[in-house]
């Protein structure tokens, strides 16, 4: 583990060896600067269903990506591009989200009944889906073979996803 060292602890040379690419004061402004790991947020992308999605394969959380200027998930089963890859794995899963919100609604209907739907039979918005997923835990595995969208509840409940778009 690398470990830095305090400002108390640098040694400044009292005669410069070459000339300051930057001045003193902006050099120890820049350090108290923080920066967020990771890739920086663009509001254009945004992944409605990050971390509701389970891969049926493996079991993974699927991974949010962008796909064709579409939000989409994967798995990769656990292959990382350092490493190479067993010929056994499966092949690497891909659903777009735009493929699954249209379900959502019918997916909530099955959950919850349809006491619960929207008032004046209107079915209910993907994003209030999303907000109930969330809101109670629920996760979602894709089944990519069957092409089916389930939940891990005890009642559990599944739609067939339509990929034809």
């Amino acid at each position: 583990m690398q470990r830095w060292g305090l400002p108390d602890g640098w040694v400044i040379s009292a005669r410069p060896a070459h000339p300051a690419l930057v001045s003193e004061t902006d050099y120890i402004t820049v350090q108290g600067i923080q920066t967020p790991r990771g890739a920086a947020v663009r509001p254009d992308r945004c992944h409605l269903l990050a971390g509701l999605l389970r891969c049926g394969i493996c079991g993974r959380q699927l991974e949010s990506c962008w796909a064709n200027n579409r939000a989409a998930y994967r798995c990769r089963h656990g292959h990382t591009g350092a490493s190479r890859s067993d010929p056994d794995r499966p092949k690497n899963l891909y659903v777009r989200e735009d493929h699954i919100l249209p379900h959502l609604p019918a997916l909530h209907i099955l959950l919850t009944g349809p006491s619960d739907i929207v008032p004046d039979g209107a079915s209910p918005d993907p994003r209030e889906v999303i907000d109930h997923l969330r809101t109670s835990k629920i996760t979602l595995t894709y089944e990519p073979e069957t092409r089916t969208l389930r939940t891990g509840t005890p009642k559990e409940v599944k739609v067939t996803i339509d990929q034809k778009r």
